[in-house]
């Protein structure tokens, strides 16, 4: 739960924040009407908010006072106004706000929100700044410092390499075209060869009037252009729209390899990891291990228990696996049916199913309901293909079931 501060006067301006507040049970909204009321509440308890949101002119503050005030706390400050004056943005924006907001619409409050939201994972998104102006460097690194990033300096392209051979867990670089060393079209180049973009975020900066320069950069790999000077407003702008355009690519991809309930790899995807799995054992020269698991009596759970309760015993028992099976490729094939390919030889394997066995049965999914329970199959071979691997195991799966449930059958 994050305590947002929310100072503001208005009614109507209140009403609708409080209506997107409801829709946001991991925001915790306080609210103030004045600067008086802010001061008090920040000088008991500054430290148990995450960020404020504040009317520029409030009765007793007509000057913008409050956004002094909060940013003296350290508060990442979000501002909303009734009128646009782009001196008082610049000046805002360099003091170290997070965003100026006019008062325009329902879509001005919820790009409030999605700012809420951003700073929210903005802490663990690491931005190295390759630019060899000192004057330049540092006013991107205040700018960017006031929406929760980790700021990372490198002053040429040289040293912009090394550090993303040593951290690369590095999500967006900004690098300036023309530096001493590797120029910043060199660097684009070489790490596209490495990179994509999915792993890092590139936006090219230049001071050069060429039109033709941005194409060029963005040919060589980089997502986005950056012409010098550019205002406070423009360099958030581009990278928090990248950062976002990287999340939802992200989150394409989660939805196309795992299942949504369980988070295992989903049919299709445990199909293509274990045929690369059986090609690896192929030339290793070792057998693997597979086992197919069906919850026992699932149709039951869902018709007296509901399907909610369903999906939470299906969820409880995904995590189970995991837990006892964690080196092992898992996947949820459809329903109640999971599939599992291992190292493992058969008598290893059919060990570890007796121990998910019971860790199964302490499950608790639905108040009064009967203890889950699975029937297993288990085959050994060589990895020929993952399909006759499948076709060996749910065979044995089957005799599971007909010999009674509740059981194991392996060669």
């Amino acid at each position: 739960m994050r305590n947002i501060l929310v100072v503001e006067d208005s009614p109507l301006v209140l009403k609708i924040l409080e209506h997107l507040f409801r829709q946001e049970p991991n925001l915790q909204p306080v609210f103030c009407a004045s600067l008086g009321e802010a001061q008090v509440m920040l000088e008991t308890s500054a430290s148990l908010f995450f960020a404020a949101i504040v009317d520029l002119n409030l009765p007793d503050a007509m000057d913008g006072e409050i956004v002094d005030l909060v940013l003296g706390y350290t508060l990442p400050c979000i501002v909303l106004t009734g009128s646009y004056n782009e001196q008082r943005r610049d000046e805002l924006l360099l003091k170290g706000v997070v965003d100026y907001v006019l008062k325009e619409s329902q879509h001005s409050y919820e790009y409030a929100f999605r700012l809420l939201h951003r700073l929210e994972s903005n802490s663990q998104v690491k931005i190295l700044v390759a630019e060899d102006s000192d004057s330049t460097r540092h006013f991107i690194r205040r700018i960017l410092t006031s929406h929760l990033y980790q700021i990372i300096d490198a002053v040429d392209g040289d040293q912009a390499l090394q550090i993303l051979k040593e951290q690369p867990d590095i999500d967006l670089l900004l690098v300036d075209h023309s530096m001493p060393g590797i120029s910043g079209f060199e660097l684009v180049k070489m790490l596209r060869q490495k990179m994509k973009r999915t792993d890092l975020i590139i936006l090219g900066l230049s001071a050069d009037t060429k039109g033709s320069l941005s194409a060029l950069f963005i040919k060589h790999g980089a997502d986005d252009f950056l012409r010098k000077p550019f205002c406070p407003e423009e360099l958030n702008c581009r990278v928090m729209s990248t950062l976002e355009r990287r999340d939802l690519m992200q989150a394409l991809k989660q939805a196309a390899l795992f299942d949504s309930l369980t988070n295992l790899y989903n049919r299709r995807a445990f199909y293509e990891q274990g045929t690369q799995m059986c090609k690896l054992a192929q030339r290793g020269g070792h057998d693997l291990s597979v086992a197919m698991l069906d919850l026992d009596f699932f149709k039951s759970i869902n018709d007296e228990f509901g399907h909610a309760s369903g999906d939470t015993a299906l969820v409880l028992f995904a995590r189970a696996l995991v837990q006892v099976f964690p080196d092992a490729l898992l996947g949820r094939l459809g329903g109640e049916e999971f599939a599992l390919l291992s190292r493992q030889d058969a008598p290893a394997l059919q060990g570890a199913l007796e121990q998910l066995r019971q860790v199964v049965a302490g499950l608790k999914y639905a108040a009064d309901a009967p203890a889950l329970n699975f029937s297993a199959g288990v085959y050994q071979g060589a990895a020929e293909d993952l399909e006759s691997l499948l076709h060996q195991v749910d065979t044995r799966l089957y005799q599971a079931k007909h010999q009674g449930r509740g059981r194991t059958v392996s060669n």
